[in-house]
């Protein structure tokens, strides 16, 4: 199960933040509006309240992104004490059967020593017993049954000890499920106000939005040509891979057939020499030919469906289970899986990681990596390079 994601306070220290973000956005509207009123700013001035606005913008998109991956975190481990929860009923079904069965035991021998008068004893197996064989095999089996009723009656015991462990944990569990769905709604709430108002305000430079926008969209068609030829290479080194490969098998398979007895010469080499091929690469460029089939998908919280959006984390969940890698919808679960690699050692399909774990992506060569950045935007390509990146790296996983 993984760490518990961040708690009530934790979560209130997290909302206040976002307020805090949403009056600095609030204040910024005030001074652009004052701005304005007081006289016509030149195209420098508009261009400089544009990225001012654009990058408050930014911070609450950020919140965004950490509220989701919070909301996924919490989803999962949720997800996994009901699995748990429902595991440990169907065993304590099978122990009450197994208890009804040693109740049923213990009244018939109270049944028998009523009738009887004397208990199944060892002195009466003794009595009753006609060679050593009848003794032995009397004394094992009521030794027997008592340690199955002893064993049975302490599992169930257990058992339930377990279950009501599980139902404290499933209560918690979903008490702080609705605190957090609580606080999300208020965070939500409180982007969608000022989301609102920064419609608004860029409104009175849409001209230099619009002119940013532009120069976005001609970055992102240079980005998608570079990495569509990124991609034809990685293939064509996959393939070309595979027929070395093959040439390779072929080629041993023939010295093995002419050469028979040399294949099992002493100059052999020995099973600890063996070293293993290398990974296939045409796995790499087959998920990152996925996943570029999702460009222009927009953003959507929580959301792991191109008919509806995706997140950072279910993007990549979404992409790798087409090809039947399971990843879970959470970049903190994520970056636990397969094993880190550096910036330097990147091969196309590895999941990269920033901002705490609050984002990720996947590495698509040349550079570059794809992913679902913020609110507002859309799954794209950008170069690890930008400085955003290069200051917010956490690190690199290889799950492939």
């Amino acid at each position: 199960m993984h760490p518990r994601t961040p708690q009530v306070g934790q979560r209130k220290t997290s909302s206040r933040s976002l307020f805090a973000v949403v009056l600095g956005v609030s204040v910024l509207l005030v001074l652009v509006a004052a701005t304005g009123a007081g006289a016509d700013p030149s195209i420098k001035d508009k261009r400089a309240q544009a990225q001012a606005i654009l990058a408050e913008v930014r911070t609450l998109d950020e919140e965004v992104g950490a509220a989701a991956e919070r909301w996924n975190g919490e989803t999962l481990e949720l997800q996994g004490l009901r699995s748990e929860l429902a595991e440990t009923k169907a065993d304590l079904r099978r122990a009450r059967g197994q208890y009804r069965i040693s109740q049923a035991r213990v009244a018939q021998r109270l049944r028998d020593l009523y009738v009887n008068g004397a208990p199944q004893s060892a002195l009466e197996v003794l009595l009753g017993a006609r060679t050593l064989d009848d003794v032995i095999a009397g004394l094992e089996a009521t030794e027997r049954i008592a340690a199955q009723d002893a064993q049975i009656t302490r599992q169930t015991k257990e058992l339930r000890q377990r279950i009501a462990k599980r139902e404290d944990q499933l209560s918690g569990a979903t008490a702080d499920q609705g605190v957090l769905v609580e606080s999300l709604a208020a965070e939500k709430q409180a982007i969608e106000a000022t989301l609102a108002e920064r419609q608004t305000l860029l409104a009175s430079v849409q001209d230099e939005v619009a002119r940013l926008e532009e120069a976005e969209r001609r970055r992102q068609a240079e980005l998608r040509r570079q990495a569509q030829v990124e991609l034809e290479r990685q293939q064509r080194a996959a393939e070309d891979a595979a027929a070395a490969a093959r040439q390779a098998s072929q080629e041993s398979a023939t010295t093995m057939e002419a050469s028979p007895g040399e294949a099992f010469s002493e100059s052999a080499p020995d099973v600890q020499d063996y070293v293993p091929p290398p990974a296939d690469a045409g796995t790499g460029a087959q998920v990152v030919a996925i996943a570029m089939q999702y460009l222009g998908i927009p953003y959507v919280w929580a959301a792991a469906d191109p008919s509806v959006g995706f997140d950072c984390s279910g993007l990549t969940k979404y992409v790798f289970a087409q090809i039947g890698v399971g990843l879970p919808h959470y970049a903190a679960a994520q970056y636990q899986l397969g094993y880190a690699v550096s910036k330097e050692e990147l091969q196309p399909g590895d999941l990269v990681f920033f901002r705490g774990l609050g984002h990720m992506g996947m590495y698509i060569g040349g550079g570059n990596m794809i992913h679902a950045p913020r609110t507002g935007d859309v799954v794209k390509i950008s170069p690890l390079s930008d400085s955003y990146y290069v200051e917010n790296w956490v690190g690199a996983r290889r799950v492939l």
